[in-house]
This record gives structure tokens, C-alpha cells and sequence, in this order.
């Protein structure tokens, strides 16, 4: 019986760690001068905030890996929200699974809470549109 209960919670701890892969996958890579620069230029840059225990962020996540390749002319950044407080200070984004686009130097187009490939694509070309 004492073997059996010690099996069941391990089952559920390599269950949880193997379940909070989306943190360990998926790092900040927001950099301030590379999305200076390509402001600049006039590329559409899409940045992603999120958190690694937000279930929708997790939902995001493989469909913005999937939107990266498919439009390969718009730059995605990323940030974890509760890491990356400066981030998320400077860009003024205060919610995780916030995406928001930006193109010459400006905000297009900021929304909460997405989590389908269809809505997701929506706004990035809503963006690329602008």
C-alpha cells in the first residue's frame, strides 16, 4: 500500500514538472534595441506577454511559434510578465497573454486574451494590413 501511494505521487510530480515544459521552452527574448531597430525600418513587430502558469499564455504559445514561420516578415518578441516588470513598464502591458503589434513606431493593435490560431492570425494580419 506505502509502495503504491509513493508511486502515485510520483506519477503526479513527473505529471506536473513534464506539464510545465511551456517555461522552460519558451524564454523572454524581447530586446530593446532590436525592437528599436526594427521600428525604425518599418517591420511589424509582435510582442507576446505571458506567464508560465497562465493556461491561455500556454495556448499562445505553439500558435505564435506557428504564426513565426508563417510570416516570416514580422518580427514576434516575447516577455514573461511577472519577470520582466521593466518590460512590461515600458511597453505598458499590464495583463499576461497580451499580444500587441506595432509597425512604424506605433501601436496598431493590442488585445487580451486571444487563444485561436484564428483569432491570433486575425490580428497579425490586422496589423500587417495597418
Amino acid at each position: 500500500m506505502l509502495i503504491r501511494n509513493i508511486m502515485k505521487i510520483l506519477a503526479f510530480f513527473i505529471l506536473l514538472i513534464s506539464t510545465n515544459s511551456f517555461a522552460d521552452g519558451y524564454k523572454t527574448n524581447f530586446d530593446i534595441e532590436k525592437f528599436k531597430f526594427a521600428q525604425k525600418n518599418g517591420k511589424i513587430v509582435i510582442i507576446h506577454s505571458w506567464n508560465k502558469s497562465c493556461s491561455t499564455c500556454a495556448k499562445q504559445k505553439p500558435i505564435l511559434e506557428k504564426a513565426k514561420k508563417e510570416f516570416e516578415n514580422v518580427i514576434f518578441m516575447n516577455f514573461e510578465q511577472t519577470k520582466n516588470k521593466d518590460i512590461a513598464k515600458l511597453l505598458k502591458i499590464d495583463y499576461w497573454t497580451t499580444i500587441v503589434i506595432y509597425k512604424n513606431n506605433k501601436e496598431i493593435v493590442r488585445e487580451i486574451g486571444l487563444y485561436t490560431e484564428k483569432d491570433i492570425y486575425n490580428l497579425i494580419r490586422t496589423g500587417i494590413q495597418s
